[in-house]
């Protein structure tokens, strides 16, 4: 039997989805790259590493890998529960958020109900919808000329909120476009939600956020039932090979979770390594402080050079060349300067670039004024 043939069998939700595209082969760009290396610009990874304590808390663990990790995830919980200042019980641990992303419409749609997200929200929300057998309606985003153009338009996300509406993806900051809205809009959506309609805001660049209008909406937990926060370790604290997530919300729908979680979700050395990352809040400092530098002399470097640049609050920038950048692509790629591309998003002028050390970006300028000329 073919591909073909075993989608037949598969359920409905699953015969048209397509996997989700990482971007290009990155194992084998690195085997040909030879001495000089890759600038790996695509994934939005923190190259600056994880915390020295994190490191340590992994080897530490490499006794023990014949052991089950703790199935609850507890130590991590309450360091997580320390951390933000809620109970223990809000929290739900993943393998990635990308994994709690999916859990939610899994457990929360289905046929004959709607899953909600901007146009340009991160793609695993339309995977979630689809893989759930849900329907997936996508709001407008902002205009361009608007501050944030392409980001989330949060009026007209509440105005397509229907009767089967079960969930609303939301990406603060969002992924692939780096533009965010203050917490204070959010209450205001919020408010205007229905009880039965479960919000998500997906903060897994919330770590790089310098703007102070913007915090985390875990502070808006008490007030909103239907309100569910996601984070990652994956970005700023530099874990994303060790795979850990996590989720914050009410009580009664973290125990509806449980039901469906797969056992021992998250391995061993991810649980201590991140539980020491989180205590480490110097070193998430340094990260913020130097991605936070480098992000504007980047985005002014590529302006320099009259390019669109969009607002960003993350490690990434996108990047519209105002013409198909899929040539752009390619002429970074050949020159050992690896990019995203934003075809698959409807982005085809755009490609976003992960904001990488003073090193790195100085290679992609001077890749990108080749390509350009």
């Amino acid at each position: 039997m073919d591909e073909q043939a075993f989608a037949a069998l598969a359920q409905p939700g699953i015969r048209g989805l397509r996997a989700y595209d990482p971007g290009l082969d990155l194992v084998a760009l690195r085997r040909a790259a030879g001495a000089g290396g890759l600038v790996e610009l695509g994934s939005n990874e923190n190259g600056l590493g994880p915390s020295p304590a994190a490191r340590a808390a992994l080897i530490a663990c490499l006794d023990s890998l014949h052991r089950y990790p703790d199935p609850l995830g507890g130590d991590l919980k309450r360091a997580l529960a320390a951390h933000h200042g809620l109970g223990v019980e809000r929290f739900l641990l993943g393998n990635g958020s990308h994994e709690l992303l999916m859990m939610l419409a899994q457990v929360f749609a289905g046929p004959g109900l709607e899953v909600l997200a901007s146009r340009y929200g991160f793609a695993v929300y339309a995977l979630a919808a689809q893989a759930a057998g849900a329907t997936l309606r996508l709001a407008e985003p902002n205009p361009a000329g608007h501050a944030m153009p392409r980001g989330h338009d949060l009026v007209a996300l509440a105005a397509a909120v229907g009767p089967a509406t079960r969930l609303v993806y939301l990406a603060n900051p969002n992924n692939p476009t780096g533009t965010w809205f203050p917490t204070a809009d959010l209450a205001a959506f919020l408010a205007r939600i229905p009880a039965d309609v479960l919000v998500v805001v997906d903060e897994a660049y919330l770590e790089y956020v310098t703007d102070p209008y913007l915090v985390s909406a875990a502070g808006l937990l008490d007030r909103h039932p239907n309100l569910v926060v996601t984070r990652t370790f994956s970005k700023a604290y530099a874990l994303a090979g060790l795979r850990v997530g996590y989720l914050m919300a009410a009580p009664g729908l973290v125990a509806v979770m449980e039901r469906v979680r797969e056992s021992f979700n998250v391995n061993g050395p991810g649980l201590a390594a991140c539980e020491a990352a989180l205590g480490d809040a110097p070193h998430l400092a340094r990260v913020r402080r130097e991605n936070a530098g480098e992000r504007e002399a980047l985005a002014d470097a590529l302006q320099a050079r009259e390019l669109a640049v969009a607002p960003s609050q993350t490690n990434f920038l996108l990047v519209d060349f105002g013409r198909e950048a899929g040539p752009v692509e390619a002429g970074l790629v050949a020159r050992g300067v690896v990019p995203r591309p934003m075809g698959g998003y409807g982005l085809a002028t755009c490609l976003r670039l992960t904001v990488g050390s003073r090193d790195e970006n100085r290679r992609l300028l001077q890749a990108l004024d080749e390509v350009l000329a």
